[in-house]
């Protein structure tokens, strides 16, 4: 693969580095994940940016955790890598929340940050 990293490693890079933000509640080493202009959509309203990332995720209740499964993944460019997960979402007081994410990744110097995300219920 001319010795570019597989694009799953790549996607666990990243996403490893998301879910310990998410689980130890920590909205700013979430945000830090994302490219300046990263177009996020969770399950409210959409936004443009690391501070509407930031917001989304201090707005998540503490106890908030997520587990993923990698469905797919691949190289769209030297630079950009497509993922599709499985994510769970556990709360301490309500029932697990299943979503579809998806997933833009882009290399910037020596990181790959997410420049695009997007979650779906598969109801």
């Amino acid at each position: 693969m001319n010795g570019m990293p597989d694009t799953e490693a790549v996607l666990r890079g990243v996403l490893d580095r998301w879910r310990a933000g998410v689980d130890g509640h920590e909205p700013r080493r979430v945000a830090a994940l994302f490219t300046e202009d990263a177009t996020f959509q969770g399950l409210h309203p959409y936004s443009v940016g690391r501070q509407g990332v930031a917001d989304y995720y201090a707005s998540q209740p503490p106890g908030l955790t997520a587990a993923y499964r990698v469905l797919e993944s691949r190289r769209l460019g030297a630079d950009v890598v497509l993922g599709y997960l499985d994510v769970d979402f556990g709360f301490t007081d309500r029932p697990t929340l299943h979503v579809k994410l998806g997933v833009v990744l882009v290399r910037s110097g020596d990181e790959w940050l997410i420049g695009h995300y997007q979650v779906s219920r598969p109801d």
